[in-house]
């Protein structure tokens, strides 16, 4: 079994290999600003170009938003996952200008299917989204042949 610093440090190296591929989280603005084994937060800014004709933030940049960061935490441990399913719930409107940050935490973990909550909120801690993901992983490493010493 791993130790934690270490099991952290693959996260990063997995998350470093996957931001350097995600060309939609680098378009939407999207940083990376925690990863570790199960868990991930990852924030954006709200821009102009992403609000809808109520001049809110558009749901599929939340869902994109929240759904990344269960990406980045889903593939922590290096194992290729994918989304099996996903719902979200909207509670709060963000607004152009917001900043949001997305919360990923594992609620479950067993051979190649997990289960993790999303949390979305605004700067001043308002819930924007509560997203429910479910992985399944389909073989592979994001990284071969990773190397992390202790």
């Amino acid at each position: 079994m791993l130790e934690p610093a270490t099991t952290k440090r693959v996260a990063e190296a997995v998350a470093r290999t996957m931001y350097a591929r995600d060309h939609a989280a680098r378009t939407l603005g999207m940083i990376i600003d925690e990863v570790g084994p199960g868990f991930a937060r990852l924030s954006m800014t709200v821009r102009e170009d992403m609000v809808n004709g109520h001049d809110i933030c558009h749901g599929g940049i939340t869902f994109a938003l929240a759904d990344t960061a269960f990406a980045y935490a889903c593939n922590a441990r290096n194992d290729v996952a994918v989304a099996a399913s996903c719902s979200i719930t909207y509670t709060n409107p963000a607004k152009r200008g917001d900043r949001l940050l997305a919360e990923c935490v594992e609620r479950f973990h067993r051979g190649r299917t997990g289960v993790y909550d999303v949390t979305v909120t605004d700067q001043d801690g308002r819930v924007v989204a509560l997203f429910r993901g479910n992985s399944r992983h389909i073989g592979g490493k994001v990284v071969p042949d990773l190397e992390i010493g202790t």
